[in-house]
């Protein structure tokens, strides 16, 4: 039988990354896929070829991507440039020609995936992203196929390795954010520019995804709620630690009553589950189905090769199924498109959660009790509390609470009063808390 041709789009960290799979490995992927692949054309604006085994094995390299999606050679294109644009136009096109995807571009299907798998289902194809969440860890397929009889509970995942790296220094050596940050970025875990990495952008667009797959709902990457780690303090990290948490940037969907949480941000958790144990650069995700309980998969969530390894298992997946009608295919979002459900996703305002509150008072007596009231008056139930010693020479003292579940709403409204109060300095810190009890 006649090899598969593939057209991959960019030869950066992850495009060099899949030739070298590809060609290293061709017989073992070709006894799996029951076909050669063989990359007949690539696109990349530049390229370092000493860097990439394989290189020589690509039967054509040019730096026009359309010329890619047009060729009628091309039976997959797999798109690796990531970003926005083109890589919409170029995917859309690919669709159009009647070729199917392979995409490691979370913020293109977060953003764009509801308009590219209808026009997918139209023409007859497929668009494969496992790449796009936790690099090498197969979860979506986990989700959309291994967890197909289960009623979803709730995801939570690490699922930005940048961040976990920092918060894992802060917590291990006492460190400060900006600095563990300058490290990351000479280390190449973050780029010069980390927003999209700490202030949970990237574990959105990841989230978006998730969160579509696990509850059959459309891709809403506008309402997921995103909050960063930029804000997180080594005296918060260490005080966690005390009192039996660790703080994880962690992306959580969930089922609730009425309606679908989205939500990336700093997180305490009992120090003894087994995803607060994850540490450096690592991924994991925390599925709870009701029918399994809870699973967790865990792996390197970026990298050249461990990118590749999802990349190239969703190339043996497409080229499985060729010959396949397209009506019996897996679906895109795990659920049949004429199933997708209307279910909302709840503002933050309306989501239910524990707290971690830090506040500097005045030392001195019925501080702590006006506070206390205040938060009673709000319905907010303390499971903790702590006063630590006054720096010498300062009269205000660092307060450190537990609070039991409650709306966002509500802690709101009482954070306002308690700002207010003369006896209260600065802003207060707020962590979420989640117990992520099987």
């Amino acid at each position: 039988m006649e090899p598969v041709n593939i057209g991959l789009l960019g030869l950066g960290t992850v495009g060099g990354g899949t030739v070298t799979v590809l060609t290293r490995n061709a017989a073992e992927i070709a006894r799996r896929a029951g076909r050669g692949i063989r990359i007949a054309h690539a696109a990349a604006r530049s390229y370092d070829a000493d860097t990439i085994a394989g290189l020589g094995e690509i039967g054509r390299i040019g730096d026009d991507a359309f010329a890619v999606v047009d060729d009628p050679d091309v039976d997959i294109v797999v798109e690796l440039i990531g970003g926005y644009s083109p890589a919409r136009e170029l995917v859309l096109q690919a669709i159009a020609n009647g070729k199917h995807v392979v995409t490691a571009n979370k913020a293109l299907i977060a953003l764009h995936g509801n308009e590219i798998f209808a026009a997918a289902q139209a023409r007859g194809v497929t668009v494969a992203f496992e790449a796009a969440v936790a690099g090498g860890i197969p979860i979506i397929k986990a989700l959309r196929e291994g967890l197909a009889a289960n009623h979803i509970d709730w995801i939570a995942g690490i699922i930005n390795g940048t961040g976990n790296f920092i918060l894992t220094e802060m917590r291990d050596k006492g460190r400060d954010f900006a600095d563990v940050l300058a490290e990351a970025q000479a280390l190449g875990y973050a780029e010069a520019d980390p927003t999209f990495d700490v202030e949970g952008i990237d574990a959105a667009h990841k989230l978006t995804i998730l969160g579509s797959l696990a509850f059959g709902i459309p891709l809403q990457f506008d309402k997921t709620f995103t909050e960063g780690i930029s804000g997180i303090e080594a005296q918060d990290v260490a005080y966690a630690g005390e009192l039996g948490y660790r703080i994880k940037h962690l992306g959580i969907a969930r089922r609730a009553a009425n309606g679908i949480e989205l939500r990336v941000h700093p997180t305490l958790i009992p120090h003894r589950r087994l995803i607060a144990n994850v540490d450096g650069v690592m991924n994991a995700v925390l599925v709870k189905g009701d029918a399994v309980g809870p699973t967790l998969y865990y792996g390197a969530g970026a990298g050249a090769l461990p990118t590749a390894s999802a990349v190239v298992a969703d190339v043996v997946d497409v080229v499985r199924l060729l010959t396949t009608d397209p009506t019996n295919r897996v679906p895109h979002l795990a659920f049949q498109p004429t199933e997708l459900a209307d279910t909302p996703v709840l503002a933050m305002d309306d989501v239910e959660t524990a707290y971690y509150l830090r506040l500097t008072a005045l030392d001195r007596p019925g501080v702590m009790a006006g506070i206390a009231g205040i938060l009673g008056e709000e319905g907010i139930s303390i499971e903790a509390i702590q006063q630590k010693e006054p720096a010498p020479g300062e009269t205000h003292v660092p307060l450190i609470m537990l609070t039991h579940r409650v709306r966002e709403s509500g802690m709101n409204r009482a954070l306002a009063r308690i700002e207010a109060l003369d006896a209260v300095q600065g802003e207060t810190v707020r962590i979420r808390m989640e117990t992520l009890a099987g």
